[in-house]
């Protein structure tokens, strides 16, 4: 099949769904399908499949991120890239854009009517009022457009409950694909770099804004008895608005010897810094609809992934309150970090568990379903 992969966003963002578009399209293509990207406002020239960047676009904050949203987009010009392409599928990542993706949907319905397979991937779960009435809005924008969809799936069960309940969409659950064991391969080094350590090492990787809790861990680790965390070295990786705040909040706990903040980690670099931390803690207050971050992290060889209690990192993690923590509780988020900490065969138990639990998502596994439900009538 000759497949198109659309995303509203650029492809010159490392963030989730362009993550889910990228390893979605290397496994079509791994299995024969000729795949193309197809976004806005893309530079990128490192990718094997061609990218079509059809469209500018600007840059906005919704539900706690930064994105880039498409301008207008030419019908003529979507017209005439549907009718020179000819793709069979078209694959939209939803909820999407009216000024792009939704034109994209109708042109190829005019060109080629039900000769194309049109699919969502259904991603977001809002975080707050304001996201959850921009995206019931957004719903309404979109209810006639949504039908001329053949189908959906939707990252996890939350997600598809959410798309149910505003969008009116049937989506089918089918996570997140990664390459387990190239993940696995990847962390080694960083694997290697805890054994004959004398301190546990724990580490956050993020983009340093308020929805992904990473001042909360702070917190927590300031408020662990001097005994526990004398125990630790804490990594905190990523750059966001919040650096400066956090470096206050580093100073005035006199934490600057536990505490490294380690800037912006490369994505090559990300699966040997996961594996390096024996505790990866990832407490966002919400707004996640998945959570790529944590299987990554469990692929890549970190000790315990440990994360915010939301839906979307429930699907992922199960229910075990040992690896799940409330971010707003400093007392209880700091108690369930000196457990994993003082108990090596908690630590190893929940180790079993998720490296058996992260199978689940791996390419091998989540890619034919994804390929199916391109064929499913």
């Amino acid at each position: 099949m000759k497949i198109a992969l659309v995303l509203d966003d650029s492809l010159d963002r490392p963030d989730g769904v362009q993550q889910y578009v990228l390893s979605v399209g290397r496994y079509l293509a791994s299995v024969g399908h000729d795949v193309h990207y197809v976004c806005s406002s893309a530079t990128r020239t490192d990718l094997e499949q061609p990218l079509h960047s059809l469209v500018g676009n600007f840059h906005v904050s919704f539900n706690g991120n930064g994105l880039s949203i498409p301008r207008v987009a030419s019908r003529r010009a979507l017209r005439e890239f549907v009718a020179r392409e000819r793709f069979d599928v078209f694959h939209i990542q939803t909820p999407h854009s009216p000024l792009f993706s939704a034109r994209l949907v109708r042109q190829a319905r005019r060109v080629q009517g039900r000769a194309v397979t049109i699919v969502g991937t259904f991603h977001i779960l809002p975080n707050g009022r304001i996201a959850s009435l921009g995206t019931r809005l957004l719903g309404l924008v979109l209810r006639h457009n949504l039908r001329a969809f053949d189908r959906f799936c939707a990252v996890s069960a939350p997600a598809a409950d959410f798309a149910r309940r505003v969008f009116g969409i049937d989506a089918r659950v089918i996570g997140i694909p990664i390459p387990v064991d190239l993940l696995a391969a990847a962390g080694a080094k960083g694997r290697a770099s805890r054994v004959g350590s004398t301190r546990l090492h724990l580490a956050f990787l993020g983009r340093l804004v308020q929805r992904k809790g990473s001042l909360e861990f702070v917190e927590a680790v300031a408020a662990l008895e001097p005994r526990v965390r004398d125990r630790v070295r804490v990594t905190i990786g990523g750059r966001g608005p919040l650096a400066a705040d956090l470096e206050g909040a580093i100073e005035a706990h006199g934490l600057q010897a536990v505490v490294e903040m380690a800037g912006f980690v490369p994505e090559e670099d990300k699966a040997a810094f996961y594996g390096a931390a024996d505790i990866a803690v990832f407490p966002a207050t919400g707004g996640e609809s998945f959570g790529i971050v944590l299987t990554e992290a469990m692929a890549s060889g970190s000790g315990v992934v440990v994360g915010g209690d939301n839906p979307g990192y429930r699907s992922v993690l199960g229910d075990s309150p040992d690896v799940l923590v409330d971010p707003g509780d400093t007392a209880a988020f700091a108690a369930t970090l000196a457990r994993l900490i003082a108990d090596p065969s908690l630590r190893a138990s929940i180790r079993a568990d998720q490296e058996a639990r992260v199978r689940e998502f791996d390419v091998a596994v989540v890619g034919p379903k994804i390929e199916a439900l391109y064929a499913t009538p």
